[in-house]
């Protein structure tokens, strides 16, 4: 059994299914993950009864792979890359196509659609230069902590000074590209088809939900577990 008292972002870390429940109900479980279940129910009017009842029953079958808490820093930082980075890379150019032909054909008659256009270009720019940063900076950096972790040696001096100084950065990056989204969450209606809406406009709302909700997840990941455990890692105290 849940409880209402645990952040959204522990709910989470305890078993991810829990994040479809939180998707559904427009909560933010990476960058705004911090705050009580509780408090973030009472905020959007929402009976934590029955929130806690739909968790339970989507953390209820046995999960198919080991928490991502349980994971190394390295293989972690691999995973996103692969899955995430991967991902990014695959959808944004075509998501970015599809706004831009809408807000070209519809934008007169709409204009929160050139808006979203706008706004998703955007976050695919932020995104493309966001993902090199962290795989040709701050991502070797952790693979290499964790590997002399294991061999019980000192890490080297990272070049950027303290580890906290590039995820801060990163953070920042997260918080921006979150805000975007939510942003096109609105102008979209909660990516609902209005009833004129062509095939183009079903598919691009499609597109952007679907990316929003990998957007969380490596976010969540990221925020929530892979930076502390490198700030754990790079701390004195773990020679």
């Amino acid at each position: 059994m849940q409880t209402a008292d645990v952040t959204v972002r522990d709910l989470v870390n305890r078993d991810f299914r829990a994040a479809s429940v939180f998707h559904r109900y427009g909560i933010d479980f990476c960058c705004g993950g911090g705050k009580p279940l509780a408090d973030v129910c009472r905020a959007k009017r929402l009976d934590e009864a029955t929130v806690i009842d739909e968790i339970d029953r989507a953390c209820a079958e046995p999960a198919l792979e080991p928490p991502y808490t349980a994971w190394e820093a390295d293989t972690l930082a691999r995973h996103i890359v692969a899955q995430h980075h991967a991902y990014c890379r695959a959808v944004l150019p075509a998501i970015a196509a599809h706004t831009r032909k809408l807000a070209d054909v519809h934008g007169p008659a709409h204009p929160e659609l050139q808006e979203i256009a706008a706004i998703f270009a955007g976050v695919a720019g932020d995104m493309d230069a966001h993902m090199l940063k962290e795989e040709h900076v701050l991502f070797p950096y952790i693979e290499r902590l964790a590997e002399t972790r294991r061999a019980g040696m000192a890490p080297a001096p990272a070049p950027f000074g303290d580890v906290a100084n590039p995820i801060r950065m990163m953070e920042a990056d997260h918080d921006h590209a979150g805000a975007a989204m939510a942003r096109i969450r609105v102008l979209a209606d909660g990516y609902a088809v209005p009833a004129h809406g062509c095939t183009t406009w079903r598919v691009t709302l499609q597109e952007l939900e679907a990316f929003e909700r990998d957007l969380h997840l490596h976010v969540h990941l990221e925020n929530n577990i892979l930076f502390p455990k490198a700030c754990a890692l790079a701390a004195p105290s773990a020679s």
